[in-house]
């Protein structure tokens, strides 16, 4: 029931993006999917010690179990809204030397903003962004040792962070444009993310647009028994559809 509250808090948090713009004007939508192949890094801290694992990039989409990833914004004016979706479903082990982790995570994150434009030019436009960032994860790391029993340390958790951001876009071309996105959340010690977005995009026709750039997110966060800490980074390529 406490995850469902988590969605239909972030549900409002779009509609509040609606109802803040008051101006002239009509919306325009941009809805995206995209593939991200990452290398990913998670850990679990306990009383009784910490275990992590790693998968790079190049074994990501042979350990690949499922994933979607998607985005939809909208603005009017000066004011817009942006949701961003990330499921990923992985499966992988790594050797250490007191035997082999294998690691087990499923990962949702959904980041919801509420942007404004505060400058535009011909060339550069920046926009102000506030929101939450929501992130589930059931994550479970084995550590399989030859002459002893398995050590298995488990955290199935959700939570809500709130976020701030900066995105800055930049018209190279008259198809060529770049777009930076950070943001920053949690805001304290036991709770904290970051993330990084860069991307090249070319316009194939006005309505679509290819992508490709770089994308680092992170997370931290302890709970009454662990430790939490996730991050993944890679490539991103994807199509947005401008409507």
């Amino acid at each position: 029931m406490e995850r469902h509250h988590h969605f239909a808090a972030i549900a409002m948090l779009a509609m509040s993006a609606t109802a803040a713009s008051a101006q002239q004007g009509d919306w325009s939508y941009e809805a995206t999917v995209y593939l991200f192949t990452p290398e990913t890094k998670t850990g679990l801290s306990t009383p009784d010690g910490s275990v992590n694992g790693s998968l790079s990039f190049a074994d990501a989409l042979e350990n690949l179990d499922l994933a979607f990833m998607g985005a939809f914004g909208a603005s009017n004016g000066r004011w817009g809204a942006y949701l961003d979706y990330l499921y990923t479903s992985l499966s992988f082990g790594n050797a250490t030397p007191n035997g082999t982790l294998d690691s087990d995570l499923t990962t949702q994150i959904l980041s919801g903003y509420v942007t404004y434009r505060v400058h535009e030019t011909p060339v550069v436009q920046l926009d102000m962004a506030a929101g939450v960032r929501w992130f589930s994860t059931d994550t479970e790391l084995t550590l399989r040792r030859p002459e002893a029993s398995d050590e298995t340390r488990r955290l199935d958790d959700d939570w809500i962070d709130p976020v701030v951001g900066l995105r800055a876009r930049v018209a190279m071309t008259e198809r060529w444009s770049g777009t930076a996105f950070v943001d920053y959340g949690g805001f304290s010690s036991d709770s904290e993310t970051w993330q990084a977005l860069l991307t090249a995009d070319y316009a194939l026709t006005p309505n679509w647009v290819l992508r490709g750039g770089y994308r680092y997110i992170s997370v931290d966060h302890d709970t009454a028994e662990n430790g939490f800490s996730f991050s993944q980074s890679g490539v991103v390529f994807g199509a947005a559809y401008r409507f």
